[in-house]
């Protein structure tokens, strides 16, 4: 399968880099998060006496900042320079996306830190690209003709949520024996699966796919009638930020999309990631907590955008039916724990696009198709039996 990476890019990521990008979190969270904390209890205890004597520090605090501050010293040099010699080194290590471990590990280290990768480790930062058999498709009439050799003119495009890669569709498949993929297939459907760097800004991610959405169009070995697009969580959330991208293409993208399904996706936000923040802001209150403080700090700008959502400045398309899927704990959502809880990660008023007081409720997508699925969490949403009966009713 041909790779979208050109020559003059990125090379592939190595077990090395990934070893490499190790060593330097050890420097910079474990290392660093350990020192800080320990000489804010230094600084804790020995203020005390200070304050008891009117003296400054004392022969004890002097030298065990001293002794402190080598052992500290050296942990992050030797981890700096084994960072450098695995940098090194990296071009020659095993791909790191080899088996499926590498690749789940791309994928998730992506989602926590893609943004930074993308600046500072570019070998590790994935490509928005179309996949199969896990690996990239260039959006050109040949590569995609070799990898979807029974195309037909109606494309599901599918884009899986935060740390998550293509793999994310094929869940559950040992126990219900199909997937969301394999079941719009046999109703003469082309599901195209995307992968993402998740880390990255909500519309940098949009952009992207707006732009290979264009290329598909352009270089689809049959014509293209309709396009459906399935994005489970985050993936939801990219596909609304794609759309209010504009093209001056003679055959848009947009005109083509007839449905737009989003599973569990948190359109006005999710409490895990503004749980997340609060706590990050709650731990640098105090010097001791400080350090833990700044490793939440290290999330994603993907992770942050989660925290809102996506506004009602980002229209729907004006062509597309839109599918609204969310989960609950519960039987019911009204039941106390399927209201506060959701399916573990978004709520589903979040879900539905819904915000305000009961009494005044504002819709993001008024005349939406809406399904309940019931004792469920965020991840079944993507193989579960109800959602591909709903599928294929609304694809149909």
């Amino acid at each position: 399968m041909t790779s979208t990476r050109s020559p003059a890019g990125p090379r592939e990521p190595t077990v090395l880099d990934a070893l490499s990008l190790l060593a330097e979190v050890g420097e910079e969270l474990v290392v660093r998060t350990v020192r800080d904390t320990h000489l804010a209890w230094v600084d804790r205890v020995h203020g005390v006496g200070r304050r008891v004597t009117r003296s400054g520090p004392g022969v004890a605090e002097v030298a065990h900042r001293g002794i402190a501050g080598a052992v500290y010293g050296g942990l992050g040099a030797g981890l700096r320079a084994a960072a450098r010699g695995l940098d090194d080194a990296g071009a020659r290590g095993p791909r790191l996306e080899a088996d499926p471990r590498g690749r789940f590990l791309n994928a998730a280290v992506n989602g926590l830190i893609g943004d930074r990768l993308e600046r500072e480790r570019p070998s590790l930062a994935i490509p928005m690209a179309v996949r199969r058999d896990h690996a990239d498709v260039r959006p050109e009439r040949g590569a995609l003709a070799e990898a979807f050799p029974d195309a037909t003119g109606r494309v599901a495009v599918m884009l899986h949520g935060l740390c998550e890669s293509e793999a994310a569709w094929s869940a559950g498949r040992d126990r219900r024996g199909t997937t969301y993929p394999e079941a719009l297939a046999c109703r003469g459907w082309t599901p195209v699966l995307l992968r993402a760097n998740s880390g990255l800004p909500l519309r940098d991610n949009g952009a992207a796919l707006a732009g290979l959405l264009q290329d598909l169009v352009e270089a689809w070995p049959v014509e293209v009638e309709r396009i459906a697009l399935v994005g489970h969580s985050m993936g939801g959330l990219v596909i609304r930020a794609a759309s209010a991208v504009a093209t001056g293409a003679d055959r848009p993208w947009v005109d083509r999309v007839t449905d737009v399904v989003t599973l569990g996706s948190p359109h006005h936000g999710s409490p895990i990631a503004r749980g997340v923040g609060r706590g990050s802001r709650a731990l640098g209150l105090l010097p001791e907590s400080a350090a833990f403080g700044r490793i939440l700090e290290w999330r994603s700008t993907g992770v942050r955008d989660l925290v809102e959502g996506l506004g009602a400045d980002l229209p729907p398309l004006p062509n597309a039916r839109y599918h609204l899927v969310a989960a609950t704990l519960t039987g019911s959502p009204r039941h106390p724990v399927g209201a506060v809880a959701g399916d573990l990660l978004v709520r589903l008023p979040s879900a539905y696009g819904r915000s305000g007081r009961r009494s005044a409720v504002r819709e993001l997508f008024p005349g939406a198709d809406l399904l309940h699925v019931p004792h469920a969490d965020h991840f079944d949403l993507l193989n579960h039996p109800r959602v591909e009966q709903a599928l294929l009713e609304w694809l149909g």
